[in-house]
């Protein structure tokens, strides 16, 4: 679902059919990306992993699974296009690193599509900004010097904007290691996407 506006719903096909990193992608490109003229919340990440290319749906994976509970919302909301946009930096899957990470978005990606992608999209309610190359390219140079003081500093974006990390299971321990992030940002979070949901009801 693209929404009402014949201008994102042609740019969104447009990206669907990408096929600008082709040669650089070790299962080849599959963008996946949700997003409409509706949509007021933001869910801006880094790229797909390997389950997300194999399904086409976002966040489908347990970084998902703890990124819907920090939101606070079922799959249901979480997939309506209607009522949350999902863009990463990076579209398709970039393959794995030499520590068995995934790697870096592509960063043709951005280069190519974001600038006219987020022209197109109206204004969010509120923009979840998920590690640090989404980060860097949302919050134009008032990234802190570490992803974890960016994300100590959330109160600084006025409520808009939210930085966090991201959630995949890899990170364990960094949530070990700021606890404040489940007892600070978390509800701030869960608060946010409940008023915008209940406006949208």
């Amino acid at each position: 679902m693209s929404g009402r506006d014949p201008i994102l719903s042609s740019l969104l096909d447009d990206i669907r059919k990408c096929r600008i990193c082709a040669d650089f992608l070790p299962r080849g490109p599959r963008p996946v990306l949700q997003a409409s003229d509706t949509a007021r919340i933001f869910v801006c990440g880094q790229a797909p992993g390997a389950r997300v290319h194999e399904t086409g749906l976002p966040f489908n994976d347990p970084s998902g699974d703890r990124l819907r509970d920090w939101m606070g919302v079922d799959r249901a909301t979480f997939y309506d296009p209607g009522r949350i946009a999902i863009v990463p930096m990076g579209f398709c899957y970039p393959g794995r690193d030499a520590r068995g990470g995934d790697k870096p978005p592509c960063p043709q990606c951005a280069e190519t599509w974001h600038d006219r992608l987020f022209d197109a999209l109206p204004q969010p309610a509120l923009k979840l900004v998920i590690g640090r190359y989404a980060q860097d390219y949302h919050l134009k140079g008032h990234t802190g010097k570490t992803l974890t003081e960016t994300v100590r500093n959330w109160r600084d974006f006025g409520g808009a904007v939210i930085p966090l990390p991201h959630p995949s299971p890899r990170n364990i321990g960094w949530f070990k290691r700021n606890a404040w992030f489940e007892s600070e940002v978390v509800p701030a979070v869960r608060s946010a996407v409940r008023t915008i949901l209940d406006g949208q009801a």
